[in-house]
């Protein structure tokens, strides 16, 4: 199973990190334009700081593991990308927009298994 972790945090962390590069490098509009509809009712400034929490996560989900350095943030990286999830899905419910809740919701379930073993059985 802790290679299991290891393998899903990886891919979040892969996942997190280049949502949360896209979120920061490119403008509101490019972002609109390349299918993130919710960001034309956001500030820019809202989405450069939930593209820093998205780099932050991801970060967190592997340098800590991997240095050995407090490695409880893993298992609070996770559990904060989930609850980013849960606020995505919210998002898009509200605009409609149900074809992006799968995505959601598996970002969702993969944050909670890697926050799920590694404040659990399988901790460092």
């Amino acid at each position: 199973m802790n290679i299991t972790l290891w393998i899903v945090a990886s891919v979040l962390a892969l996942a997190f990190l280049a949502s949360g590069l896209m979120k920061l490098s490119q403008p509101r509009e490019k972002l609109v334009a390349s299918g993130m509809g919710w960001a034309e009712d956001v500030a820019p400034g809202a989405i450069k700081a939930l593209g820093a929490t998205q780099v932050l996560g991801a970060l967190g989900l592997v340098l800590p593991a991997v240095t050995g350095i407090a490695t409880v943030l893993v298992p609070l990286a996770a559990t904060g990308l989930g609850v980013t999830m849960v606020g995505a899905a919210i998002v898009h419910l509200r605009r409609g927009e149900a074809k992006s809740l799968p995505v959601n919701l598996l970002l969702l379930a993969l944050a909670a298994l890697v926050a799920w073993g590694r404040f659990g059985p399988y901790a460092f």
